[in-house]
């Protein structure tokens, strides 16, 4: 919308002190705003008060005075403890919700599943320059059988990876961190785990995505006028064909340039390393991580995944913008343009449009492709993954899609959102009686063997499936931290030289408390 053309949706998340500078931004240019924009302005108001005011007034804790009958007030956050003095801030809330979830279908079958949580989770600061959060939680299977966890596995990335939930009935969930940065935040030093993103993808990212649960990491922040730098290392989950590896860890670089208000470049490159624990090669911020990567001697860097890409965003006009992607997992200039028969040239790109109105609705249209073994590895022990889920986009390899989006605003606290996508893939790995590999058609991104030197694989090749999906959200807050959550999911897988379809839903019905 052209109201703080500094933000950059390419590298989040952002420190609440730069958020509060946005939002002081917004109410300066609130005029252009509709009315639900200010009461949602309003609310973020309040959410953001200390780091806009320094003051808590509006977000008391629970046993202050008061305290039970402000949790019906809609203009503050009551919270299970909050504290400040003197640069020193301290919230505490009680999480927990109940979740109701069912499917049918060919595929999933008919089930029920209804889960139980509680947590905790606190936030605050140590004299403006350090901040801290952590969130734990339990879960327990409150109601279903071994069927019917499996399905919710299949539905849920949390779930999924917990291996062990069928038997022990309940799972556990952390993230957290620390931060420190100086008083004008062009550097800043975090360690801990929480999701990050990488890449201007409306409705996926291809770089680095919330499709799997947050790893540990060290990252370093560096903002300087336009220019936005972000190194990280971090430790991942990992297993190479159902075996658990020793150590898998990613580094990463980022940087993002706002050239202007209407034009974004973004240069990004990340590699996955396998079995080395620990290594100061990955760990210097300036280098160029492939040739750091060759520079150690493993030969055609065969051992480690490195990736690398550039994006850009464009917003010719008000309300509008665009936004292109191009990921390269493997490059060979000898072989562009020629038969690849040892598959050397691996990429994957994106294009993407966003589209807002006065109607607090915005719409984004997105095409999606990704080459055979996209994200793999041929060692099956670099894969760009966490607990075996992409990092990147989540779209399988050897595939494409094209997805449509809108959000809608109904007011403030009740929103909804409509996605569709069509899916088209190519799947299938061909063993023989002996258990010889005879063929991977590259559409595993957990089984890359096969890529050098099996055969060419063109686009699509091996067992064709599509599929059209139709997934509803929506969010309700009849009061300030009650939510109501649900969603719908209506899929259609076909296998097209089988001619074989299969259809299926499944539905979440939540109700959420964070007190």
């Amino acid at each position: 919308m052209k109201i703080v053309p500094e933000y950059n949706s390419a590298d989040i998340p952002l420190p609440r002190n730069t958020i509060a500078g946005y939002l002081t931004l917004i109410r300066q240019k609130s005029i252009s705003l509709t009315s639900t924009d200010k009461k949602i302005l309003t609310d973020l108001e309040t959410e953001f008060e200390y780091e806009l005011t320094g003051s808590i007034k509006n977000n008391p804790g629970l046993f202050a005075k008061n305290g039970f009958r402000n949790i019906f007030d809609n203009n503050k956050i009551t919270h299970l403890y909050s504290y400040e003095d003197s640069g020193r801030t301290f919230f505490a809330d009680l999480t927990g919700y109940l979740s109701q979830r069912g499917s049918s279908g060919d595929s999933l079958g008919g089930r029920s599943l209804l889960i139980a949580n509680l947590g905790l989770k606190a936030r605050g600061t140590f004299f403006d320059n350090v901040g801290y959060y952590f969130k734990i939680s339990n879960g327990q299977v409150a109601s279903g059988n071994d069927s019917d966890i499996i399905f919710g596995s299949a539905t849920d990335i949390i779930l999924q990876t917990d291996k062990d939930l069928v038997t022990k009935r309940n799972f556990n969930y952390f993230e957290g961190y620390v931060r420190y940065q100086t008083k004008a935040n062009w550097l800043a030093l975090t360690f801990g785990r929480t999701p990050l993103n990488f890449g201007f993808g409306y409705i996926d990212k291809l770089f680095l995505s919330n499709n799997t649960i947050p790893f540990d990491f060290g990252k370093l922040d560096i903002r300087y006028k336009a220019l936005q730098y972000t190194f990280a290392y971090g430790s991942l989950n990992g297993d190479s064909i159902f075996k658990p590896l020793s150590s898998k860890n990613i580094a990463t670089h980022n940087i993002n340039i706002n050239f202007s208000e209407s034009f974004k470049l973004g240069l990004w490159e990340s590699v996955i390393i396998s079995e080395q624990p620990f290594s100061f090669t990955y760990l210097n911020p300036l280098s160029f991580l492939t040739s750091a990567d060759l520079s150690i001697g493993k030969e055609q860097t065969t051992e480690n995944n490195s990736l690398i890409g550039i994006d850009m965003e464009v917003i010719p006009f008000r309300n509008f913008s665009f936004q292109t992607s191009l990921l390269i997992d493997d490059l060979t200039f000898g072989t562009l343009g020629k038969d690849d028969s040892l598959n050397e040239n691996k990429f994957g790109w994106q294009f993407g449009a966003l589209w807002t109105n006065s109607f607090n609705m915005s719409f984004a249209l997105e095409f999606t492709h990704l080459d055979p073994f996209v994200y793999s590895h041929r060692s099956n022990k670099s894969t760009y993954t966490n607990h075996s889920l992409s990092l990147g986009h989540a779209l399988p390899p050897n595939s494409d899609e094209i997805a449509a989006k809108i959000n809608f605003d109904l007011t403030n606290r009740l929103k909804f959102s409509l996605l569709f996508q069509h899916q088209r893939s190519g799947e299938g790995v061909v063993i023989d009686s002996t258990g010889k590999l005879i063929a991977n058609y590259g559409g595993n991104i957990n089984f890359g063997l096969g890529d050098a030197y099996l055969r060419t694989n063109n686009f699509l090749d091996g067992t064709r499936v599509n599929r059209d999906i139709l997934t509803l959200n929506l969010y309700w807050q009849p009061i300030r931290k009650l939510y109501i959550e649900g969603k719908y999911q209506y899929r259609i897988q076909k296998i097209v030289s089988d001619n074989v379809s299969f259809k299926d839903s499944f539905y979440f019905a939540n109700l959420k408390i964070d007190l």
